[in-house]
């Protein structure tokens, strides 16, 4: 996968994702607007969020990174930052039920992108592929995509492949002004005869697909 889907330099992205316990979604929350300003001092974040529909009591959050020597270091750097640790690490484990963590990179046909202006939604779209890699089913996949880039229904934010995590997993990060434009673009795209050509092409490849809608938390540099 080292000369797979990627871009040509070193940066990755680490996506987290925690399943939050039912009764204590708010005030998780509620610790994430109050502290996370003491996380983000130490690297990147692209955006933060929690599911809305398609999942349930679950945040997302993906974290830049310039090379692993870079993750290295802030993972050390905020394990030993004391006010992390205490306002915002001890009150927020027990709100938690599973963390799960991914490493991926942008692939080299895309660049990170953002909406055109605050207050929308997000479409985080998880693609199993068939075993193979971006060899087998790069091309369709991409052309897929830029079918629905090129006819405007949606804006696209970005595409990552997975390096660490289960591999040959593709995640699409989508924007909307709303969900009932996100419908309708959907609606639209599934009438029109060359997205439904790429896309027809591209499933030869898919294995499985999970659709979840996003809403940006108060950090999210992605609104």
């Amino acid at each position: 996968l080292a000369t797979g889907a990627r871009q040509n330099d070193n940066i990755f992205y680490e996506i987290r994702t925690y399943d939050i316990k039912p009764s204590k979604m708010k005030e998780f929350v509620e610790v994430v607007n109050k502290y996370f300003h003491l996380r983000t001092a130490h690297s990147e974040l692209v955006g933060f969020w929690s599911a809305e529909l398609g999942a349930m009591n679950k945040v997302v959050h993906v974290w830049k990174y310039d090379n692993f020597a870079h993750r290295t270091a802030v993972r050390h750097a905020v394990a030993n930052d004391k006010d992390w640790q205490g306002k915002f690490i001890s009150p927020a484990l027990p709100l938690i039920e599973k963390q799960h963590n991914e490493v991926a990179y942008l692939v080299p046909w895309c660049q990170l992108g953002k909406p055109p202006k605050e207050g929308g939604v997000y479409e985080w779209v998880t693609f199993q592929m068939k075993p193979g890699g971006p060899a087998l089913w790069g091309e369709a996949f991409r052309a897929a995509i830029n079918a629905h880039v090129n006819t405007g229904y949606t804006k696209l934010i970005g595409v990552f492949h997975t390096e660490y995590g289960l591999l040959n997993t593709v995640h699409v990060i989508w924007w909307n002004e709303s969900p009932d434009h996100q419908a309708a673009g959907r609606h639209s795209a599934h009438e029109d005869a060359r997205v439904v050509a790429a896309v027809r092409d591209s499933v030869r490849f898919l294995e499985s697909q999970q659709n979840v809608l996003l809403i940006p938390l108060q950090c999210s540099p992605l609104k």
